[in-house]
């Protein structure tokens, strides 16, 4: 069997399951704040007016884009220090914690900096008249502000939840959330003596969470009694370039792995946008219904690539390739689960977006390919933070660039507009490309976890 999960018993698997649950939920959950705050800046922007609304929808894809490629990058601090917890290295973990933050400090400046560069030619290339522009012009300028914070967070993400503490950041993402719902009021609206700035405010709320979400996860976890043998604020360091190139050459190949995914979908709704409003409004609808349900597999990811680290750590290469086995097996449960959900209610969950009977009818149509690929993403998206665990980036990335862009792009665009299959053809490819990812990561990961088996008890 693969992985070797028949020669453990029940009791070994459900234990381990356990684990992972209480490790990703809270994940799961902070995951769901912050795409929170990115819906709370829609419904706002689209009670202020249709053309703020248009303004901050183009504005959040572009500042999204980045924004989730980047956090690719900082992800490549989780199994760094996960592994030293693991080894029980106590004081290499603060001073990873310390790069960690110049970093996420690098990274998020340069991010922001991008953003303002491409405002310009972006609003040039929009030309949906002048309200639109400037609209998305300050929204982007604003929510950039906010970029360095996002990273520096994320450097406090990796600490905390590769040391087995996730419930706190939860709980600031929750409160975070809940902040932006008010600001959001006052800077759109301007309230309190404030100009009314629109849908641009949105952008500016969003940057104040950001920093709120760093600061707050910063002092919970200078003050937090658990943390304070790992020394992360015991003395101030400056960057170690060594250190930040390790991280860097880790985290490139993971950022492109989200770069590639992301940028699947984004240029599949360019490309559909000749089928008419129709297609395109029924692929938003179900785009933004498979991302909801695809932070359950990647929070059960997240929270596998924390505790694979921590076994490869410890030297425990047989406990790491059965936790890969284990994380599997769950992420195929659940898509079982929301496959048949899906499947079952496809009319039902397009009509919470829209009364239009035609987008019902071919949203609902397109989230039968949805249920379908469940199982696929799910797979491909869990194998892939496994890999993470073990720091292998490099030819998952490869597997992704093959199959997003190979498969699903080229496939589709075959099938789509030369055999004029239309939005059917892109989704028929993308079922083909995630499974041909899903394949590829699950053999790969099974591969190279036997062979660090094996290569450790042959010494």
């Amino acid at each position: 069997m693969l992985f070797e999960l028949n020669e453990h018993s029940k009791g070994e698997v459900l234990t381990e399951c356990r684990r992972l649950v209480r490790l990703a939920l809270p994940i799961l959950i902070a995951q769901a704040a912050q795409v929170g705050v990115g819906v709370v800046d829609t419904v706002m922007a689209g009670h202020a007016s249709a053309n703020d609304l248009a303004g901050v929808a183009l504005g959040s894809n572009v500042f999204t884009t980045l924004y989730i490629t980047l956090l690719g990058v900082m992800a490549a601090l989780q199994p760094i220090v996960a592994q030293s917890y693991g080894a029980g290295k106590t004081t290499e973990i603060g001073e990873q914690g310390r790069q960690g933050l110049w970093f996420g400090l690098f990274l998020g400046v340069s991010g922001m900096l991008l953003l303002w560069v491409v405002i310009s030619p972006l609003q040039k290339q929009f030309d949906m008249g002048s309200y639109v522009n400037k609209t998305f012009g300050q929204f982007v300028f604003f929510i950039s502000l906010g970029m360095p914070a996002a990273m520096i967070h994320r450097a406090f993400y990796a600490f905390a939840s590769s040391l087995n503490r996730p419930k706190t950041i939860m709980v600031v993402s929750l409160i975070a959330l809940l902040l932006n719902i008010p600001l959001n009021y006052v800077f759109v609206y301007g309230k309190f003596g404030l100009p009314a700035l629109g849908g641009a405010g949105c952008g500016l709320a969003s940057a104040i969470c950001f920093w709120f979400n760093a600061i707050v996860l910063g002092i919970y976890i200078y003050r937090q009694r658990f943390f304070a043998p790992f020394a992360l604020f015991a003395r101030f360091e400056w960057p170690k370039w060594r250190a930040q190139w390790a991280v860097l050459m880790l985290g490139i190949p993971i950022g492109l792995s989200f770069f590639l995914e992301v940028s699947l979908f984004t240029f599949i709704s360019l490309l559909i946008a000749r089928f008419g409003v129709t297609h395109v409004a029924s692929q938003q609808v179900v785009i933004n219904i498979t991302s909801l349900i695809y932070m359950i597999p990647q929070s059960i990811g997240i929270a596998l690539a924390v505790c694979v680290g921590q076994a490869v750590g410890a030297q425990n290469w047989l406990r790491a390739r059965f936790i890969s086995g284990v994380g599997l097996i769950m992420g195929l449960i659940g898509a079982c689960g929301t496959g048949l959900m899906l499947l079952t209610f496809r009319h039902f969950w397009v009509s919470l977006y829209t009364k239009d009977q035609n987008v019902i009818i071919l949203g609902g149509t397109l989230l039968i390919f949805a249920a379908i690929f469940q199982l696929s993403d799910a797979t491909q998206t869990i194998a892939s933070y496994a890999l993470r665990g073990f720091k292998l980036t490099k030819v998952p990335m490869l597997i992704h660039a093959i199959t997003f862009w190979g498969l699903g792009l080229g496939i589709g665009c075959l099938l789509g507009l030369y055999f004029n299959m239309a939005l059917y053809g892109f989704w028929l490819a993308l079922v083909v490309s995630l499974t041909g990812a899903a394949v590829a990561l699950v053999w790969y990961l099974n591969r190279e976890s036997k062979l660090l088996v094996y290569r450790h008890a042959e010494r």
